[in-house]
């Protein structure tokens, strides 16, 4: 069975570049560690996840991105995984 995902969403490459190097350190061995730098992008991997039946079990999203907000992202992610958390 394939491992749920976390996915975090920056529009700062380096910040998103060190988010996901601390969580495969701390979650890689249980948790796929996915990212984007765009929160649009983010939103058509998680459409592409759902598709293909993945768990996505955590959404992690920068507030401050430019034409969507970290609380926009969140809303829309949770349309399309309401069981995911969130942060």
């Amino acid at each position: 069975m394939a491992k749920p995902i976390l996915l975090s969403v920056d529009d700062d490459s380096g910040v998103l570049r060190a988010i996901e190097r601390d969580l495969r350190a701390q979650y890689g061995a249980e948790y796929r560690v996915i990212g984007s730098d765009s929160p649009e992008g983010a939103l058509e991997v998680l459409k592409q996840l759902k598709v293909r039946n993945d768990n996505v079990a955590l959404l992690l999203a920068d507030q401050r991105m430019p034409r969507m907000d970290g609380v926009e992202f969140l809303q829309e992610g949770m349309r399309i995984f309401p069981d995911a958390k969130r942060a």
